[in-house]
């Protein structure tokens, strides 16, 4: 009885599987799991000292060129499913070729974890145990490729650190030097989010869309700015929620703990709780 349900289960699923590639691609055996062990690799090959990746080769000046090359081999291997080899290997070259640049900011991310957090003991601590570092590394890594047009990939890698850090950053979303979230349980920043330099954020923080404008066949409207812009030198407290596409938070803005924004706010401007802007 139970192995004639099971097999007739496997049967049917089958049949439906057949179907559904009219609609989607259903060959992505291995692929979630070889994105997510790449990112690792190249996180490592920036920061070789710190490997997070459990087969770490012996140290030499040689590690980074190991850690490249195992991060593109199985980058290369998840997006066979997508594209032929010759490209595959292009598209993994290039986004190698961006690493020494989003090498340069995650350094500035690291000293704004340090410089803005009186509780952070060395720099070492911030790459070692701040969930923040972790996402904004992977987001810095997942951004390239969703600018190289591909965003499965982008948004894979950036769901894996949502996993491991409760931090949810779009792919999608521009981020400037100097970046830090402290704490970081909870927050979230869309696609179309724009953020300045030295922009501090606290946990549970939204950057988010106020609305979804909708075409007359009832689909959403998609390719469209539905999050904020924040600017330089901005300070947004725990729980603060941002919404809508045409919102601009000005430069040296302090956002205040639990305030609700759906409105653009002057640079130098502090809002609180309740609506009070000062």
């Amino acid at each position: 009885m139970k192995n004639r349900i099971i097999e007739t289960a496997a049967d049917r699923l089958f049949e439906l599987t057949e179907a559904a590639t009219e609609n989607f691609n259903v060959n992505y055996e291995g692929y979630q799991g070889n994105i997510e062990k790449a990112l690792l690799y190249f996180l490592d090959a920036m920061f070789p000292s710190y490997a997070r990746y459990p087969e770490q080769p012996e140290w030499n000046e040689n590690v980074r060129t190991h850690y490249l090359n195992e991060g593109c081999t199985l980058l290369s291997r998840a997006l066979l499913k997508e594209m032929p080899e010759k490209e595959a290997d292009e598209k993994c070259l290039m986004l190698v070729d961006r690493l020494p640049k989003v090498y340069e900011l995650l350094l500035t991310d690291v000293l704004a974890g340090y410089e803005g957090d009186p509780a952070a003991k060395a720099v070492d601590e911030i790459i070692l145990a701040y969930p923040a570092f972790f996402a904004i590394g992977t987001h810095r890594i997942a951004h390239e490729l969703y600018l190289m047009g591909l965003p499965v990939v982008a948004r894979l890698m950036s769901e894996y650190a949502h996993r491991k850090t409760g931090i949810d950053i779009h792919p999608g979303a521009t981020i400037g030097k100097h970046f830090f979230i402290d704490h970081g349980t909870g927050v979230v920043i869309g696609e179309t989010t724009v953020i300045g330099e030295n922009v501090k954020l606290y946990q549970h923080v939204t950057l988010g869309a106020k609305s979804f404008p909708v075409n007359d066949d009832g689909t959403l409207v998609k390719g469209i700015k539905r999050h904020p812009n924040i600017g330089n030198n901005v300070v947004i407290y725990a729980g603060a929620t941002i919404l809508g596409g045409d919102v601009y938070i000005g430069d040296n803005c302090v956002i205040g703990g639990n305030v609700w924004l759906t409105h653009s706010v002057e640079s130098g401007k502090t809002v609180y709780q309740g609506g009070e802007i000062k």
